[in-house]
């Protein structure tokens, strides 16, 4: 039966001689790739990791992400991606709440792991670097020690694989649990609506972490047998230098990625001549933004991804004609394998023209909330996942996002939501009341807005309020701008008027 590993393996014996993985000075052909999967699985395996435990995999992209990852599947662990940049009490709580047994961890990131270490991770939990740093165990210099050899655990289709964390309106994350079955189903869905293809030379600058890099690209690709070239963080001429050197073809980006690659100078000088498909997706891109790209690389197909993490993530999306005729809309027709509906709230479908929730069906989508029985009841009601976006149906079938049911900011491609951000806000002595919302930013798509009341003879700046958050919550949720107000609008039952804050705010 096929399995995320077991995609790995069969590559390695169909095209073991092709490049699978470039990072820096680093590259290795499936056969190597999978042979280095073997040896840290192996390592795994000598520390008590076993089929069904948690592994938690905080780190940078990096070719020893991916190894890491690809380990974690071959002994039956479920995979527990953890964004890099999360500070110390996010880790705390990812690793209690999924009831991690491992976590694998770049030591750029040690401040963190420390810090956690410090508050009381749980006894018996293993840890691993993925390099050499000092009062752990490198998983990667044991892996060396290894004799070598296949690891081979029975796993099954339906046996759990990854826990991918998603934010809630509570605060605190909520994890979608998918099994193989539901990855692979994915990774062969995606596949066949961008047009994968065998060979093809995959750019992998989005976080891996995240659910839309991890299986929207890495996973298909490898079952594919792509070459996977990996850049740890962003840098614009970096990418392009990239993509023309290594004759990229497919290419992932939140639209901050492409609205600053337009800004590189002599576009039209550049030899993109290999690049066939560009994606973009996880926030909006304005429409003209979309223009701009389609103009500057003619050559190139344009698609927009519109998804969810709980649908594999999984939605709707456009075709390059698609986003030439309409590039204001999120999308015209769902994920090959997978059902779309806009529905009001009695659950009928609503009429051209009118706004109603997304709802999704298909084998993708997640099993269940990891131990959050009453939260997946109310998101997966009668076989579909209910995504809280509201979304107006066109006459001619187009779909477009217009607000969210749930309070979310999205901010250069990653989701925050604003009581994530207020709980941190309300924890500062100076603060009294204060609201998040959010408001159009030309290149992140949204910039997080604090407005606040402060006490009596209190004060409080932006760079002061960024720092006191910065240890409470990951950098990219903290304010862009700080308002102070006299007193914050709720209603009767106390809560805050988010309408009347946007309101007056955007039209002072």
């Amino acid at each position: 039966m096929p399995t995320i590993a077991g995609t790995l393996r069969s590559s390695a014996a169909r095209v073991p001689d092709r490049e699978a993985l470039i990072f820096e000075d680093a590259a290795y052909t499936y056969a190597e790739l999978d042979a280095q999967v073997d040896r840290a699985a192996a390592v795994l395996l000598e520390r008590g990791v076993a089929k069904g435990d948690r592994v938690a995999l905080m780190s940078t992209n990096t070719d020893r992400f991916v190894i890491a990852f690809y380990a974690a599947a071959r002994v039956g662990a479920v995979v527990v991606p953890v964004n890099p940049a999360s500070a110390a009490p996010e880790l705390d709580y990812l690793i209690r709440d999924s009831g991690a047994a491992a976590l694998i961890f770049d030591p750029a990131l040690h401040v963190a792991v420390r810090k956690a270490l410090a508050n009381g991770l749980p006894d018996g939990l293993r840890i691993f670097s993925t390099y050499a740093v000092d009062g752990f165990e490198d998983l990667f210099a044991l892996a060396a020690e290894q004799p070598g050899g296949p690891v081979e655990v029975e796993v099954a289709e339906s046996d759990n694989a990854q826990i991918l964390y998603t934010s809630g309106t509570t605060g605190n994350p909520k994890g979608a649990l998918f099994d193989h079955y539901r990855v692979l189903w994915e990774a062969t869905a995606c596949i066949a609506t961008v047009g994968l293809k065998d060979a093809d030379r995959l750019l992998h600058v989005a976080p891996l972490y995240h659910a839309a890099e991890l299986n929207i690209l890495l996973v298909p690709g490898t079952l594919i047998g792509a070459t996977h070239v990996v850049h740890s963080s962003f840098d614009p001429a970096k990418v392009m230098e990239t993509i023309e050197r290594e004759r990229i073809t497919m290419f992932f980006g939140v639209p901050t990625i492409f609205q600053f690659l337009l800004r590189l100078p002599n576009l039209a000088d550049r030899d993109v001549a290999a690049w066939r498909t560009g994606f973009y997706g996880a926030a909006p891109m304005p429409a003209t933004a979309v223009q701009q790209l389609v103009a500057a690389f003619p050559t190139v197909e344009f698609m927009n991804l519109c998804g969810q993490t709980e649908a594999g993530p999984g939605g709707i999306f456009l075709n390059h004609e698609q986003v030439v005729a309409r590039p204001d809309a999120s999308g015209r027709q769902a994920l090959i394998t997978m059902e779309v509906r806009v529905v009001d709230p009695e659950g009928n479908d609503v009429a051209a023209g009118e706004v109603g929730e997304m709802i999704l069906r298909g084998p993708t989508m997640m099993k269940e909330y990891w131990n959050k029985p009453e939260a997946t009841a109310e998101t997966m009601r009668d076989g579909w996942i209910h995504t809280g976006d509201l979304t107006r149906l066109d006459a001619d079938g187009y779909m477009t996002l217009v607000d969210r049911l749930k309070d979310m900011i999205i901010t250069g491609g990653h989701n925050v939501y604003s009581i994530e951000v207020e709980n941190a806000i309300a924890a500062n002595p100076a603060v009294l009341d204060c609201a998040v919302i959010s408001r159009p930013h030309e290149d992140y798509g949204e910039s997080i807005v604090a407005v606040v009341t402060l006490k009596d003879g209190a004060a409080l700046d932006l760079q002061e309020l960024r720092e006191f958050c910065g240890e409470r919550i990951t950098h990219y949720k903290l304010p862009h701008d700080l308002v102070v107000v006299d007193a914050i609008p709720r209603n009767p039952s106390g809560k805050i008027l988010k309408r009347t804050v946007r309101e007056k705010l955007l039209s002072s």
